[in-house]
């Protein structure tokens, strides 16, 4: 255990970090950030922030003789600084279980070495793997191979001629191809796993997106207990395979005829967990915090039916022009919880914040989401 008062570390200063540093601090540590925005939410709220990019030697030195184990926010992060972390204080997870997640061609391997499923796919990395393209596997998906994510680098293709001039779109940079399938639903697991080997999940999220980005996370999810069992056995599967230490988060897809397919990794964690900071005895950032500072793991019971509601920038826009959403009117719904993230500029699809809604029934907690989504005007979750 890491004795109460020392400094933890995170690498990005975004949402997720801003929420570790409150679950960290809520402990009793002390926390760095190191990121290059000098407004990042995290370093906001951190008792120390070193404005730098991920690879500068000194930053990442200043990092490591301060804390004594350090954590990151997002997979994207580079794992050669990770290494360079390793030489000197303990990170979780490890540079080997990120760099699986950074691209889509290794997560895609790496889930069949597991013996899990996947949708069907295609590697394209040049002119000569698009005609392996057949009829049989459009329409797709073609999907960046690395630095994709919320559905940027994403092209939905319908035809090959779309395949390559999507390809050149995405500047002929390596790609999966992956077959466009029916869906029953997507879900994901956030699962937690110790230094002692240790792991626990949270209740099976499902989830609904629009225009690629997280926008509905109902909870607990609306499937079969059997395949809900199946989805924590497989992330479980994949956290012992990768001796993956820190929070795991693994979305799948649900087939209509019950097959249960990995989708992606996130190697920390995840928006779908939202929902855990009100709804949970301990939250997912709790738990990252607890991993880092080597205490035992938190209790993952729900206490209630939750709904998540992502807020995008572009609630703060109408027909182009700045506006202020009814927030007011939102925090009055019996509840709400309201979590803003201090971001400084709103922009279209940027994520300003997100709401929580509990009930003492699903079916509760969802009349209520409807309300939320129609004072701010968004789809309300189906």
């Amino acid at each position: 255990m890491i004795a109460f008062g020392q400094w933890l570390g995170v690498l990005g200063g975004g949402q997720l970090g801003r929420m570790f540093c409150m679950s960290a601090h809520s402990l009793g540590y002390r926390v760095c950030v190191l990121d290059p925005d000098p407004d990042s939410p995290a370093g906001a709220v951190a008792e120390r922030h070193i404005c730098a990019g991920y690879s500068d030697p000194d930053a990442l030195a200043q990092l490591a003789a301060l804390c004594r184990a350090v954590t990151t926010e997002f997979e994207n992060v580079p794992a050669r600084s990770l290494q360079t972390l390793e030489r000197d204080c303990a990170v979780s997870p490890g540079a080997r279980a990120v760099m699986v997640a950074q691209d889509r061609r290794d997560e895609k391997r790496f889930a069949r070495d597991c013996g899990l499923e996947v949708a069907p796919y295609l590697t394209i990395e040049q002119d000569a793997d698009l005609e392996r393209a057949e009829a049989s596997m459009l329409p797709a998906v073609l999907k960046a191979a690395r630095l994709g994510y919320d559905g940027k680098s994403q092209v939905r293709i319908d035809g090959i001629d779309a395949l390559r001039a999507a390809w050149r779109s995405l500047g002929q940079a390596p790609c999966v191809l992956e077959k466009w399938l029916p869906l029953a639903c997507e879900v994901s697991v956030i699962l937690c796993r110790g230094l002692d080997r240790h792991s626990v999940v949270f209740p099976v999220a499902e989830n609904q997106h629009r225009g690629g980005i997280l926008a509905a996370t109902i909870v607990p999810a609306r499937i079969d207990p059997a395949l809900a069992q199946q989805a924590c056995a497989a992330a479980g599967a994949m956290a012992e395979r990768l001796d993956y230490t820190g929070v795991l988060c693994v979305e799948f897809f649900v087939l209509h005829d019950g097959r249960v397919l990995v989708n992606e990794l996130a190697p920390r964690p995840h928006n779908s967990g939202h929902y855990t900071i009100d709804a949970c005895t301990s939250s997912q950032f709790d738990q990252q915090a607890r991993i880092l500072a080597r205490l035992p793991l938190g209790d993952t019971h729900q206490w209630a039916p939750a709904v998540m509601l992502n807020l995008l920038g572009d609630l703060w826009f109408e027909q182009g022009r700045p506006r202020a959403p009814r927030l007011d009117v939102v925090a009055a719904i019996p509840g709400v919880r309201l979590h803003l993230y201090g971001k400084r500029e709103a922009r279209p699809a940027r994520k300003m914040g997100h709401v929580t809604i509990l009930g003492t029934t699903l079916q509760e907690a969802l009349a209520r989401a409807g309300e939320v989504a129609a004072a701010l005007g968004l789809e309300p979750p189906r």
